[in-house]
């Protein structure tokens, strides 16, 4: 069976967060287990966009201060790294740093961050659905994946955990790129698999202190959890997230394609260590409210015509707050099928060309993107 810790953690303090990281990790064997003297070891935060640790978007700086500390330990060379949605460049990666608190973390317990910003292309045969990965080549120059994912809701995938995370070894805007060529959740979600069994992490941790719950990843609301987990499986780590916060793991694509894959799907196969699980479960977790949860799946396939049209015609769309909206063009310079444009400094969506990926909702900094489902499909519905 699959091993997943699960340690109690109510809060962010330094030392309440040092010791639920390090037991989670004791309970898999120790740092020592996947880090040896003279690594260098990659720490793959969520640092999906410029926002404040207290808003919950992305991994908090003191869980990765503690992985760092204990990398430290075992003889490791520590290195915080992600891609951010946008530009990947040097100024860039250091505005998120910057404001996801990565940068006066770092500078306490003098931890590298990375600022190289280069890319490669690198082979992967064994994979389904890509065969070959456009990658930061950070990643290349490391020992070891230690993979800390934030526990969150996501508009497209449901839920963004510990597989999700891994897309952000793409380098900037080559992600555009991936979603315009993988326009299907299914294969979206394939894709994401696809990068995950490329990277290996040696080690998955989330921070699930402190969740996101509603229109995830960015523009949802903070929910305490009070938990932080790890498991030497992503997938498995995944399973016991959603379960965590009351959601079916059938409900998430990503999930259900690593189950066609047998890298786990079913709480069942897992050894859970540690706190309870049950003890520690979420009531009444908010997803994101346009997603119908295979309700048109229920009677039609997935990949029929008729469940096409309808998600296409009558599907979730994104909506644009105006009063909220600064005009900063976010939406539209990462839209990846280039479906926004501006009008009178506001953003306009053309829904013909739309692949409802909602990166414009993900990347908004004013929170003004809302995705909605039309009228005339909650009728149908």
């Amino acid at each position: 069976m699959e091993r997943v810790s699960i340690v109690k953690c109510n809060d962010y303090k330094t030392q309440h967060v040092f010791d639920s990281v390090s037991r989670s990790i004791e309970l898999l064997g120790g740092m020592n287990r996947f880090v040896q003297p003279g690594m260098k070891v990659l720490l793959k935060c969520n640092l999906l966009m410029r926002k404040k640790p207290e808003e919950a978007a992305t991994t908090h700086p003191e869980i990765a201060a503690a992985v760092a500390g204990l990398v430290k330990e075992a003889g490791g060379i520590p290195i915080i790294a992600d891609s951010p949605g946008g530009l990947f460049t040097q100024r860039a990666l250091r505005g998120v740093y910057r404001a996801c608190g990565m940068e006066a973390i770092a500078s306490r317990d003098q931890i590298e961050l990375n600022y190289n910003v280069d890319a490669v292309e690198k082979s992967h045969p064994e994979g389904k659905i890509i065969k070959n990965l456009t990658i930061m080549k950070a990643l290349e120059e490391t020992d070891a994946v230690i993979n800390i994912a934030k526990l969150k809701t996501h508009g497209m995938t449901l839920f963004t955990g510990a597989v999700k995370n891994l897309f952000g070894v793409i380098p900037g805007t080559t992600k555009a790129e991936y979603h315009l060529r993988m326009k299907r959740l299914e294969d979206f979600s394939d894709m994401l698999l696809d990068i995950s069994t490329y990277v290996k992490p040696a080690l998955s941790i989330m921070d699930a202190v402190i969740g996101m719950e509603g229109q995830g990843p960015s523009a949802g609301d903070p929910r305490k959890i009070g938990a932080i987990l790890a498991s030497t499986n992503p997938y498995a780590l995944d399973v016991a997230c959603v379960s965590l916060v009351g959601i079916a793991p059938d409900m998430v694509c990503t999930i259900k394609r690593a189950g066609e894959r047998g890298l786990c799907s079913d709480i069942k196969d897992i050894a859970l260590l540690g706190d309870s699980l049950d003890e520690l479960k979420i009531h009444n977790f908010k997803i994101p409210s346009h997603k119908h949860v295979g309700f048109i799946e229920q009677f039609f396939s997935e990949d029929s015509f008729i469940a096409r049209f309808i998600n296409n015609r009558f599907g979730p769309m994104p909506v644009f707050d105006y009063q909220g909206c600064i005009g900063c063009r976010d939406c539209e310079k990462n839209c990846p099928p280039k479906a926004i444009s501006m009008a009178d400094g506001k953003p306009v969506v053309n829904m013909k060309k739309c692949i409802r990926c909602y990166c414009c909702q993900e990347l908004c900094p004013q929170k003004t993107v809302r995705i909605r489902r039309s009228r005339l499909f909650e009728i149908f519905r």
